[in-house]
C-alpha cells in the first residue's frame, strides 16, 4: 500500500503559525456543530452565541461578523472606514501594506495607502502628524484611518500607554482607528491587559481579531465598537464572497476557543515557546536578534549558509522582514521542538 501525502506533518515546522493545524476545542465545536441540520447564512444559534461571547469578552455592545481570512477582514473594515478619496496610514511593514496584494485598495475601490516609519514595527505618532500635515490640498489623499497591527509583523506588541498616544494622535487629526489583530491574541497574553484595554477602551473603531492563528481550521472575527461604521457591513462581506452559507462552522469555533479560554491559553504556549527560543539563540555566538520578542516570533540574523544547511534538514522559515529568519512558534509548539531546531543551529554554527 501506498503511503500518505507526503508533508512534513512529522515536525512541527516555525515558518508560520498557519502551519499548526485546528486546536481540540474549535475541531470538536465544529463537529458538533455537523450535527444535524442548522439556517444558513448566520442565522443559526451558533453564530448568535459567537457574537455573544465577543460581546462578552470586550465587555461592550459591539457589532460583529466573520469571514473567512485575515485578508478580507481587514480590506473589508478598511472600505467601511474611508472613501476611495482618502488615505489610510500604516507602518512600513504593516500586512496591509506588504501582504495584501493591494486587497484595502481594490476593496475601497482607490485609497491610498501612506507609510509611517517606526522603532520594532510600531507606528511613532510624530509619524502621524508629519503625513497628515504634509499636505492638504485637494490634489492629495486626505488621510481618514490609521491602521495598526497588534501584534506587529515584527512580533512586538503596543503597551496601552503607546495607544493611547496614538490615539490623542488620530483623534487630534480625525482619523478612525482600524487595528489587525491577526494575532491579537499573542498581544493580549503579552501585555497581561484585557481585551477592551488594547481595543476600544484605547479609541479603536474596528478590529479585525484572528482566530486562525490560535487554533481555528479557519475564520476571522470583525469586530465593530463603533457601531454606526458597520452599516450595512453585511452587503460587504456578502460582494466580496465572504458570506459564509454554512456560517455555524465558522462561528462554532469560536464558540469552542472562547467558551474554553483557548484563545489565551493557545496564545501563552505559542509566547511562552517563543521567549525560550529567542533566550536559546541568544547563547549561541555568530547570531544576530534583530527584535525582542515580545509575542511569538523570534527574528534571527543567520548566516546564509547556515539558512540553507538548516533548510537542507527540513526545516521551514522565512526571511523576508529585516533580512533574518523569522521563526514563528504556534499553539501546539513544544519546547521539545524549541530545542530541537535549537539544537541544529547550534550543531551547524558549530562546524563553520
Amino acid at each position: 500500500m501506498g503511503g500518505g501525502i507526503s508533508s512534513t506533518a512529522d515536525r512541527h515546522q516555525f515558518a508560520s503559525d498557519n502551519y499548526a493545524g485546528a486546536c481540540p476545542e474549535a475541531w470538536q465545536a465544529m463537529a458538533e456543530a455537523n450535527r444535524g441540520h442548522a439556517p444558513a447564512y448566520g442565522d443559526d444559534d451558533w453564530t448568535t452565541r459567537a457574537s455573544g461571547l465577543l460581546r462578552d469578552l470586550f465587555e461592550v455592545d459591539c457589532e460583529v461578523f466573520f469571514v473567512f481570512n485575515g485578508t478580507a477582514a481587514n480590506a473589508l473594515a478598511l472600505a467601511s472606514l474611508c472613501q476611495s478619496y482618502h488615505g489610510i496610514i500604516c507602518h512600513e511593514l504593516a500586512h496591509v501594506e506588504t501582504d495584501e496584494c493591494g486587497a484595502p485598495e481594490f476593496f475601497s475601490n482607490g485609497t491610498k495607502l501612506l507609510l509611517a516609519h517606526g522603532e520594532a514595527g510600531r507606528v511613532n505618532p510624530d509619524a502621524i502628524h508629519q503625513l497628515v500635515t504634509k499636505r492638504s490640498d485637494i490634489h492629495y489623499p486626505k488621510p481618514r484611518v490609521l491602521s495598526l497591527t497588534q501584534a506587529t509583523e515584527v512580533g512586538t506588541v503596543y503597551s496601552v500607554a503607546q495607544l493611547e498616544a496614538l490615539q490623542e494622535m488620530a483623534q487630534r487629526h480625525g482619523l478612525r482607528i482600524h487595528m489587525d489583530g491577526a494575532r491579537f491574541s499573542n498581544a493580549v497574553a503579552a501585555a497581561g491587559v484585557t481585551p477592551k484595554e488594547l481595543t476600544w477602551k484605547v479609541g479603536v473603531d474596528v478590529l479585525c481579531f484572528g482566530g486562525t492563528k490560535i487554533g481555528m481550521a479557519f475564520g476571522e472575527a470583525i469586530v465593530f465598537f463603533n457601531r454606526e461604521l458597520a452599516h450595512e457591513f453585511a452587503y460587504r462581506c456578502k460582494q466580496a464572497g465572504q458570506l459564509a452559507s454554512k456560517m455555524r462552522f465558522l462561528a462554532a469555533q469560536w464558540v469552542g476557543i472562547l467558551e474554553s479560554g483557548a484563545w489565551l491559553r493557545n496564545a501563552e504556549q505559542a509566547n511562552r515557546c517563543a521567549l525560550l527560543l529567542e533566550s536559546r539563540l541568544r547563547e549561541i555566538p555568530g547570531l544576530e536578534i534583530l527584535w525582542d520578542c515580545e509575542a511569538n516570533a523570534v527574528f534571527v540574523m543567520i548566516p546564509e549558509e547556515i539558512r540553507d544547511r538548516l533548510r537542507a534538514k527540513g526545516w521551514r522559515f522565512y526571511t523576508f522582514i529585516g533580512g533574518g529568519a523569522r521563526l514563528m512558534c504556534s499553539w501546539d509548539t513544544t519546547e521539545a521542538d524549541v530545542e530541537a531546531i535549537v539544537q541544529d543551529i547550534k550543531e551547524l554554527m558549530n562546524q563553520r
